[in-house]
């Protein structure tokens, strides 16, 4: 089977929004959902607002750059420092309103010189990793798979995904020493799971998962991670449970914090 015959590509905004409007579930979805059934039920109704941070920018660009390579991460973004104020001789900061109302008027989103910087530094650690630069060799990136799963329209978005290895994850952390904590504090195994059961859906096979993961800090170390198959066997069932909790909620129009019952603390 060609990639082509069941990878789609759809904008991320048209991705989100396809989302938001509850036509497909997606990952992030079903993961804040199974944290907490009220928040996903706010967010649906549009009563949770979630404003791009620039570190979520960073993070896009970063996917982009890392990923699509230049000509991609140029399409979608520009490097500029912003207008220069006339009384100092150095660009205006960027939580002034002169830089608000610039970067409002620009058609890309806006990343300083220094943001470039680092990024290229992520970019160039991902790519110098034998085994990261491996799995991202050949394949699509953002790439989309819609599916309908345990009943309901489902959606993924990957990262990369390459025919021989798989689907492809790339994170950022502090630390690596600690990004098996990370994955798991953070949800990764079950987004991934999600992912390979949406897939199988459409090429009818289970499919490899791996996570590179690259610091943000000196020395920016790059590191890959292969899920094994009892781990994500395990996070699918957990999401499959989630996705019957969903059905109960729609259902009955009650949406649980997860709360609701005491609590016992038993040591100190």
């Amino acid at each position: 089977m060609n990639i082509r015959d069941f990878i789609l590509d759809i904008p991320a905004d048209e991705y989100h929004a396809a989302s938001r409007a509850g036509e497909f579930l997606g990952s992030h979805l079903l993961g804040d959902f199974r944290a907490c059934p009220q928040l996903y039920h706010q967010k649906m109704q549009g009563k949770i607002a979630e404003p791009e941070s620039q570190a979520f920018l960073l993070g896009r660009a970063a996917h982009a750059l890392i990923l699509q390579g230049r000509a991609a991460f140029d399409a979608e973004f520009a490097v500029s420092d912003g207008p220069t104020n006339p009384k100092t001789g150095s660009p205006y900061g960027r939580n002034t309103k002169a830089f608000a109302e610039w970067a409002d008027s620009q058609s890309r989103a806006v990343v300083s010189g220094e943001e470039f910087g680092f990024l290229v530094k992520l970019q160039t650690s991902v790519w110098l990793h034998a085994e990261a630069s491996e799995l991202l060799n050949n394949g699509v990136a953002e790439g989309t798979v819609r599916a309908g799963y345990r009943g309901e329209p489902c959606q993924i978005r990957m990262d990369f995904f390459n025919g021989r290895h798989g689907i492809v994850d790339l994170k950022t952390c502090d630390d690596l020493r600690w990004f098996e904590s990370d994955f798991k504090r953070y949800g990764y195994g079950y987004q991934l799971a999600f992912y390979r059961a949406v897939l199988r859906e459409r090429i009818g096979q289970n499919v490899p998962c791996h996570v590179i993961a690259v610091e943000k800090r000196e020395p920016y170390r790059c590191g890959v991670w292969k899920i094994s198959d009892e781990a994500l066997n395990f996070a699918e069932m957990e999401n499959a449970a989630a996705i019957e909790r969903l059905r109960e909620c729609r259902r009955t129009a009650v949406w649980p914090t997860g709360f609701e019952e005491i609590r016992i603390i038993d040591n100190i």
